[in-house]
C-alpha cells in the first residue's frame, strides 16, 4: 500500500483495494492507522518543472539565524513549488535548496521571498548553466 500510495498519492482507496486485494474500506482504515502513527504524513502534488517551463535552476544556500531548527526551515520552504529538493548540510550553511524557475526574475524573485523568511540570515547562490549528468 505505501509503495502504491507513494507513486500516486491520489489513488482510490478502491484502485489500491484492488491491486493488494482488500476493500476500500479496508484500505481507509489502514491509511487512517499510517496516518495516526505518522508513517504517511501527508499527500503532495510534484510538480513537472519542464511542463511548466521552468528551465533556470540554481542551488541556493541558506544561513539561518542561530536554532532555527530544521524543521522550521522545512515549514518555510515547503510553501515554494519552485523547491525541487533541500536537504541540511554539513558546514557554514544550514541547508541547501535546489529551485528551478521561469528565467532569472522569477528565480531573484524567489530568492528573495526565501531570505524574508523568519529564520533566514542570509543566502549564497549558484545558478546552474548546464546539466552533465542527470
Amino acid at each position: 500500500m505505501l509503495e502504491l500510495l507513494g507513486r500516486d498519492g491520489r489513488a482510490s482507496y478502491a484502485e489500491i483495494g484492488l491491486l493488494v486485494n482488500l476493500s476500500a474500506t479496508a484500505v481507509k482504515r489502514r491509511v487512517d492507522r499510517l496516518r495516526e502513527r505518522g508513517v504517511v504524513r501527508g499527500f503532495t502534488v510534484v510538480l513537472d518543472p519542464g511542463v511548466l517551463d521552468w528551465t533556470t535552476e540554481a542551488f541556493v544556500e541558506v544561513f539561518c539565524r542561530e536554532r532555527t531548527p530544521p524543521e522550521e526551515i522545512l515549514s518555510s520552504l515547503r510553501q515554494f513549488p519552485e523547491v525541487v529538493a533541500a536537504w541540511t548540510v554539513t558546514g557554514d550553511a544550514d541547508a541547501l535548496v535546489h529551485l528551478r524557475a521561469a528565467d532569472m526574475r522569477h528565480l531573484e524573485a524567489v530568492i528573495e521571498r526565501i531570505r524574508r523568511e523568519p529564520g533566514v540570515q542570509r543566502s549564497r547562490s549558484t545558478v546552474a548553466l548546464s546539466r552533465l549528468i542527470g
